[in-house]
């Protein structure tokens, strides 16, 4: 299914009041400010004009043209004659607007549907926060802007969808799109899944879902996606309590979490717990598509070093025996006081060198398939010094780094982050991250 008229539109056309503050007048600036190149155009009865992001635009009192998609912010009541009315003119239409089946109101949703898709129109929402096309420069919702990269966000709530764009722009990710679909009436995340799994620009997908109607349509989509590209899920309304929450929220029933578990497993999605996990893999999917599970710690701090090891083997994973050439190349340039065996101890005085050589001899070892590279540097050492070894390390396999210590390590993890090197601030988190690169 091609959903490009609403994640690389040409022309949109936004449905609202143009008052400061109103929902419509937001997602109008929104998408001027964010650089949309193409055609907006904003609708209301009233007419006058609006200006946004230093434009001036003349408010249509109706639409009178093609465009791509409609955002509708108009009251629920109004909205299945409106897309009546315009539905010979546009292919697909954002419904911002609440107030159907999540308080009851399933008559007014069905008549919504029945109108499109008398037009061969399709929908995304009611009760949604709208959609992103990063890379097509158009910013369709109310939510913050991100930078351009490769994740998708499909989610069933708008406020989550909002809040992980936030957060997504504090952990430094890109985004290729974003989707909050609400009730779900039309399009929902079987369709997200599908096309993004086809998107040039989608390198991952994470998914935020409460409940699905379909779950065998899920499932073949899930299955789908998961064989091409990486998809990570959030699974909310696990507990008994938290799926009747999900039932009054977007009226979608959460069903048995077992089953749901099941499900992601047998598909061969990256499930986590919480939105810190779900950036994580995020994270770590934009670096490396996979890993193998023979992994090389090497640390200047013996208990970080044991954390990592501890974990890593709690997960399934394995802490690599290296080759005894290895071995004797380590010590043949190590300190006497450095510990060889993994995990490797360079010692707290660690410097570049240090870090730089031993990341290149144990990459070359055939029985590691990854390295995990722990620093928490002394006061007289700068992160940078460390960050740049790992960034000129000649190394052909994955690097998961683990820069511990405040403000000490800020300018380091801004060094890797410039060269797409993502930093874990504890060793269980990116002892993690292995354990999700390893199940792809």
């Amino acid at each position: 299914m091609n959903l490009d008229f609403f994640f690389y539109p040409s022309s949109v056309a936004v449905f609202g009041s143009f008052k400061k503050g109103a929902i419509a007048y937001e997602i109008l600036r929104n998408i001027v400010e964010g650089g949309f190149e193409g055609k907006v155009i904003p609708v209301n009865p009233k007419g006058g004009t609006v200006e946004v992001g230093g434009k001036t635009f003349e408010i249509r009192e109706k639409l009178d043209e093609q465009v791509d998609t409609a955002i509708i912010a108009v009251p629920a009541k109004i909205v299945p004659a409106l897309i009546d009315e315009i539905g010979p003119l546009i292919r697909g239409a954002v419904v911002i607007s609440a107030g159907f089946s999540e308080v009851g109101n399933e008559k007014l949703e069905r008549e919504l549907v029945e109108k499109a898709l008398k037009h061969g129109v399709r929908v995304i929402g009611p009760n949604c926060a709208g959609i992103f096309g990063v890379h097509g420069k158009f910013f369709g919702s109310f939510e913050v802007r991100v930078k351009p990269g490769g994740l998708a966000l499909i989610s069933q709530s708008g406020a989550f969808g909002g809040a992980a764009l936030a957060m997504g722009n504090d952990e430094r990710i890109g985004f290729s799109a974003f989707v909050s679909y609400g009730n779900a009436a039309d399009l929902n995340e079987s369709d997200f899944l599908k096309y993004f799994a086809d998107d040039e620009n989608t390198k991952a997908i994470a998914l935020y879902i409460e409940g699905v109607k379909d779950g065998r349509r899920f499932l073949k989509a899930l299955r789908y996606a998961s064989s091409k590209k990486p998809v990570i899920v959030l699974k909310a309304g696990k507990s008994a309590s938290g799926a009747k929450a999900a039932a009054s929220h977007t009226g979608s029933l959460a069903g048995s979490y077992e089953i749901y578990h099941a499900a992601f497993k047998q598909a061969g999605a990256i499930e986590v717990e919480e939105m810190e996990e779900l950036f994580d893999a995020a994270k770590a999917f934009e670096m490396y598509q996979r890993a193998g599970k023979r992994v090389a710690v090497i640390t200047n701090s013996g208990g970080p070093g044991v954390l990592a090891t501890d974990k890593l083997e709690r997960l399934g994973l394995e802490i690599a025996k290296l080759d005894e050439k290895t071995v004797e190349e380590l010590r043949s340039f190590l300190p006497p006081q450095c510990s060889v065996k993994n995990p490797i101890d360079l010692i707290a005085d660690a410097d570049y060198e240090r870090y730089r050589k031993t990341i290149e001899v144990v990459c070359r070892d055939e029985n590691v398939d990854a390295l995990l590279v722990i620093c928490v540097p002394p006061i007289f050492i700068l992160s940078e010094e460390i960050a740049r070894a790992v960034i000129e390390a000649e190394c052909g396999k994955p690097v998961i780094v683990n820069f511990m210590a405040g403000e000490l390590i800020k300018d380091g993890v801004e060094l890797l982050d410039e060269h797409g090197i993502k930093n874990f601030p504890t060793p269980e988190r990116a002892a993690r991250v292995l354990k999700w690169l390893s199940m792809r």
